[in-house]
């Protein structure tokens, strides 16, 4: 059995990392693991194993005949046997089924939001699920979604889990030792940046020597501009730290005490599961499946979105509590190991993937 997971872009996001820890992770598993970056490459590349199969497409237009010309003949030249699409290539994933009926299609769903959008974003993938052999969604909520909006008999749940990044240490922190919080998202709207960077300037105005550092992709837009301008509104440039798209994110949360996630939605965000995995002490928003992973006090905690007094009091209880704050660490360390390990999820999409393959 030989896979390809299909992505748009290697840029620091959720789904572009769960794309490139499956392609490590499924070598020992298949034949063949292979990774498709489709429109841009970018710093997850250097995370991807040189024993997994890789291609570059630099696909210029959502219809770009030599990017699937190309991608269609290392396929038959390789003779894989599934495409895995995460997010948004699902449309090339299905241009390529279409063109190689014998090959399966699964679709992999990252997109908490994707519950809210209007039938006109999704009638174009409502028309592809109709080649799907499977879903993979990351939140119950997207699963009751896909089985009521999308033409598919088989959706499952799959939990993210996180991988260690043992690569090069490329980026040095600013700000004082043992009193950082990163919030590890791209600088998206439903990241909810501006919400946090307000909050922790009450935070600031208790504990100055504090600081908070963002990373993720910017993509210098009108969002992007409006959280600098804040920034600098509220005097935080020597508090707050913008670092953009990093390969390094193991390096990162070594550097850092308290992980927060202020996001309006997710699905299961790994940014919370790479917290655990790096001992941090975590505080989330109670959004798509957060409470699957904080599931109790003694793990972390859970504020309601857009609730900034909740936010606050949490961040606040785990500044000043210094040693509660490490044991929370520790515990959702301990649990994000025993619940959401690599080994068990590649096994259970492994049975997936057998699965496509015995159904017509």
């Amino acid at each position: 059995m030989k896979v390809l997971q299909l992505i748009d872009s290697l840029e620091a996001g959720g789904a572009e990392r769960v794309a490139v820890n499956y392609a490590n992770g499924l070598v020992n598993y298949l034949d063949g693991s292979y990774l498709c970056a489709t429109r841009a490459e970018g710093v997850l590349k250097f995370g991807l194993s040189n024993t997994a199969g890789y291609l570059f497409l630099n696909k210029k237009s959502t219809i770009d005949i030599k990017a699937i010309k190309f991608l269609n003949e290392f396929i038959r030249k390789n003779k894989i046997d599934i495409i895995h699409a995460h997010s948004s290539s699902f449309f090339l994933g299905t241009i390529i089924k279409i063109l190689n009926p014998k090959l399966k299609l699964i679709w992999h769903d990252h997109y908490g939001n994707r519950v809210n959008d209007s039938f006109n974003h999704i009638f174009i993938l409502k028309i592809c699920s109709l080649f799907f052999s499977s879903v993979l969604v990351v939140s119950n909520d997207l699963k009751i979604w896909a089985n009521k909006k999308l033409i598919v008999n088989r959706v499952t749940y799959v939990q993210n889990y996180p991988q260690q990044n043992l690569g090069e240490e490329a980026t040095l922190l600013k700000g004082e030792k043992e009193k950082r919080i990163v919030c590890l998202a791209n600088l998206r709207p439903d990241k909810n940046h501006g919400f946090l960077i307000k909050t922790f300037n009450e935070i600031r105005n208790l504990y100055p020597d504090w600081t908070l550092h963002l990373v993720g992709k910017d993509n210098y837009d009108e969002y992007s501009v409006s959280l600098k301008e804040l920034i600098k509104k509220l005097e935080l440039t020597k508090n707050v730290f913008l670092y953009g798209s990093c390969p390094d994110i193991s390096n990162i949360l070594s550097q850092v005490q308290i992980g927060v996630l202020s996001s309006k939605s997710e699905g299961l965000p790994l940014a919370l599961l790479e917290y655990g995995l790096a001992g941090l002490t975590v505080v989330t928003t109670d959004v798509g499946d957060c409470s699957k992973v904080i599931k109790n006090e003694s793990l972390g905690i859970l504020v309601k979105s857009e609730n900034e007094k909740q936010l606050y009091s949490g961040l606040l209880s785990v500044i000043g509590n210094r040693e509660d704050a490490i044991l929370m660490g520790k515990a959702l360390k301990n649990h994000i190991e025993k619940n959401f390990s690599e080994e068990k999820n590649i096994q259970r999409v492994v049975a997936i993937y057998k699965d496509a393959l015995k159904n017509k």
